[in-house]
Parts: structure tokens; C-alpha cells; sequence
């Protein structure tokens, strides 16, 4: 029994010990498993974290290019403003000119009909306009066969978008712009001095929108000398025992353009003028003034343009030098006007563009004007231009039949735009001008 009890007891010391040793590799087993789960968490970590670097990597490389680009950009736009500063620093000149000739044969010129005509050189000029920031220059300078003069010369401020003030030898803002007729010998309002007049003085444009509002004051004629007729401009000159000369003269013109329907438009306005005469043989002032509706309307190629003015001269004359007339003069040479008269202008137009060879458009036109004198029994003056402008790139032609009567530089008298020929009949000139624009 003694045996069997210590078998019994060995055979449970044994399975109790077996039953120790499973449970300690039990335990062991799972806490392998444990570490192995750990280690392949970590791994797994480490592989997240690998791909996090990568991640970084491309945003840290993406963030150096997109610096340089922005470098690159700053760059770009320091020598871009430094570019627009120097620019701005320097003024913008553009140099242009023309070269013209005429073609001419007057009906009043016998020795010319005889040669069927003559070739005349017409004109050299050159054109200087320029800006600097909000300054602005402008000047032409013309060389004639017989005269060199100064078209205009000013220099000017862009005060807004609208508003722009000049000072020097400037246009005259008066009646029709930029011309009171279509053809290259123009019409009686420009050899009265009421039509493409420039002289020295200030003016003041403000252009908001449809309105051209234009205030001018002219101290006197272009040169400073009345006594020069080597002039573009007709002004009132000093010859002999004519010694009024032109002063102090102040101008307005207010136009408001309306655009009714497509490819119309139609502008109308009032000019005025007010200024003094002074004699130089009196020491004293006489007076002058002009006034007048103008009107000019494009419907598609057809245009028309009208004008009325009414205008007076009131000279301060010693004794014995009528004041029924003034003299006007230009172009080295001078004539009497009526002291008063009533000057019409009624131009017609259409435009036809062509293909030509170089020829690229064409202008028709009829320019009709007169001087109608109020001084009782004076014979009235008129112009009439039956013409054709060419256009073929840079070269322009005028081909004209200009008809006039009682008229200066048409065969009329000397005192034709004065007291003129009651007799007189009409006179023709066929003119071409061949001129070419840089």
C-alpha cells in the first residue's frame, strides 16, 4: 500500500509537473506571437513612415520649384517695372512728313494754257510729335519753293483722360474741324482766317464723351510779327498805311456729337471769337469778333457739312484809311477783306473703297462756299471744288476742278474778297496734288 501511495503520488508530482511545463510553453508560445504581432506593427509603421519621407521628399521638392518660380516671377516683374521706368523716363518721338507736287491749269493764265499747264513743287515738310508721361509735343515745319514757315509748334499737358491743355502755335478752335472742305485748296473761311487758323497762344480741350468743349485766348498771330507774310495762317498784317494787327483774341467752341443708328453720326456746335485790332500808326484799339452754327453728319460713305458765320471788323484807322476793310495776308502776299460779311459753307461727300492695285479708296466731293459782303453794292465771292481724293497707301491725290468768282488766287481783282468786280465772271483751275506721308 506504501509502494502504491508513493507510485500515486510520483505519477501526480509528474503530470502535475508535465501540466506546469505545457502551461509555461503556453504562455511562452503566446508571447511569441505577441512580439511577432508587435514587430510586424512596427514594421508596418516604419513602411508608413517610409512612405510619409517619400510624401515629404516630393512636397519639399515641389516647394523649391515653386519658390524658384516665384523668384524667377519677381524677377520678372523688378526688370519689367524697371523696364516701364526707364520707358517712362524717355520721351516718345515719331518723326513724319510729306513730299508734295502739284499739276495745275488755270483757265485766267494764258501762258499756262498755252504749255497745257505747269508742274510746280509743291511742299517739303516735317512733323516732330512726341509725348513724355502726361507731357505732350507737337510741331510741323513746312519748306515752300519761296517760303519755309512754321505750321504749328506746341507743347502740351494731359491734365484727366479728358482734359488737355497746349501752349504755343496751336489751332485756332473755330467752325468746322479738323477742315471746313474736303479738297487740297480749301475754301473762303481759310482765306478769311476762320478755317485751319493756327496762332500763339493757350487752349483747353475737355472731351467727356460725346461733348468737345474747346477754350482758347491767342495773344496774337503765329511768327509775333504782323509785318511777316511769309505765314501758313491768314491773319490781319501790317503793309503800308494798313497797321492793324491782331491781339488779345479769345475763343470758344462747344460741339456734342450724337450716333442715332449704326454707321451715323452727327455732330453740332457753336463757335465764337472776340478779340482786339491794334493800330500801330494810332496807338489805339479797334475790335473784332466771329460767330456761327456749324454742323457735319456721316451717314455710312455719305457725309455733309455745313456752316454759317457771321463776322465783323472794327478798326481804330487814323484819318483818311477806310475802315470798311482790313488787310489779311499769307503766303507772302496780302488783299482787303469786307470789314463785315455773312460766309456759307455747304460741303457734300462719298466714300467708295476700292481694291485697285495700290489704290485703296476713294473720296468724291462738291465744296461750296461764299462771302456775302454787307457793304451795299460789294459784289459776293464764291468758291466751288468739284473733286476727288485717291488714297493708295501712303500717297494721297487730289484731282480738282476749282470754279470761283470774285475770288483771291482764282482770277479774280486784288480787292476781290473786298468791294470784288460786280462784273466779274466765273473763273476754273484744274489742280492736282500728288503728295506722299511718312
Amino acid at each position: 500500500m506504501r509502494k502504491l501511495s508513493l507510485v500515486l503520488g510520483l505519477c501526480v508530482s509528474l503530470v502535475a509537473a508535465g501540466a506546469a511545463t505545457a502551461w509555461a510553453a503556453s504562455n511562452e508560445n503566446a508571447d511569441v506571437q505577441m512580439l511577432m504581432q508587435e514587430v510586424k506593427a512596427l514594421k508596418a509603421k516604419l513602411a508608413e513612415m517610409d512612405q510619409l519621407k517619400k510624401q515629404v521628399a516630393e512636397l519639399e521638392k515641389k516647394l523649391g520649384e515653386s519658390n524658384k518660380k516665384q523668384e524667377k516671377l519677381a524677377e520678372r516683374s523688378a526688370r519689367t517695372e524697371e523696364v516701364l521706368i526707364t520707358k517712362a523716363e524717355k520721351p516718345s518721338i515719331n518723326i513724319g512728313g510729306a513730299l508734295r507736287f502739284n499739276y495745275r491749269d488755270s483757265s485766267f493764265n494764258d501762258a499756262q494754257k498755252a504749255k497745257g499747264g505747269d508742274g510746280l513743287f509743291d511742299i517739303f515738310r516735317l512733323n516732330v510729335d512726341g509725348k513724355y508721361n502726361d507731357l505732350i509735343i507737337s510741331a510741323e515745319y513746312r519748306w515752300y519753293s519761296y517760303m519755309n514757315v512754321i505750321h504749328h509748334g506746341w507743347i502740351g499737358y494731359d491734365f484727366t483722360e479728358n482734359t488737355q491743355g497746349q501752349v504755343g502755335v496751336t489751332k485756332v478752335p473755330f467752325g468746322l474741324l479738323p477742315y471746313a472742305s474736303h479738297n487740297y485748296w480749301f475754301g473762303v473761311p481759310y482765306y478769311l482766317g476762320l478755317a485751319d487758323d493756327y496762332d500763339m497762344g493757350a487752349k483747353l480741350k475737355y472731351t467727356p464723351g460725346p461733348w468737345d468743349l474747346r477754350f482758347a485766348f491767342f495773344k496774337n498771330g503765329e511768327w509775333g510779327s504782323p509785318s511777316d507774310l511769309d505765314r501758313y495762317s491768314f491773319d490781319v498784317v501790317t503793309v503800308g498805311d494798313q497797321q492793324n494787327e491782331e491781339t488779345n483774341t479769345i475763343n470758344a467752341r462747344v460741339a456734342y456729337t450724337f450716333k442715332p443708328a449704326k454707321d451715323t453720326s452727327i455732330e453740332v456746335g457753336v463757335s465764337g471769337l472776340v478779340g482786339q485790332l491794334y493800330n500801330n500808326t494810332t496807338d489805339g484799339f479797334g475790335t473784332r469778333w466771329a460767330a456761327g452754327p456749324h454742323a457735319k453728319a456721316q451717314f455710312g460713305p455719305f457725309g455733309v457739312e455745313a456752316e454759317a458765320i457771321w463776322y465783323q471788323y472794327d478798326p481804330n484807322n487814323p484819318a483818311g484809311i477806310s475802315d470798311d476793310t482790313v488787310l489779311l495776308g499769307a503766303f507772302g502776299s496780302s488783299y482787303l477783306v469786307a470789314s463785315e460779311a455773312t460766309v456759307l459753307v455747304g460741303n457734300l461727300s462719298y466714300d467708295v473703297p476700292v481694291e485697285w492695285g495700290p489704290v485703296t479708296g476713294l473720296q468724291f466731293y462738291n465744296d461750296f462756299s461764299t462771302s456775302l459782303k454787307d457793304q451795299s453794292g460789294w459784289a459776293d465771292s464764291y468758291i466751288n471744288t468739284l473733286g476727288c481724293l485717291i488714297s493708295s497707301g501712303p500717297v494721297y491725290t487730289y484731282v480738282d476742278l476749282v470754279m470761283g468768282k470774285n475770288m483771291v488766287w482764282l482770277g479774280g481783282p486784288s480787292d476781290a474778297l473786298a468791294q470784288g468786280d460786280p462784273d466779274a465772271e466765273w473763273t476754273a483751275m484744274f489742280n492736282v496734288n500728288v503728295g506722299y506721308y511718312f
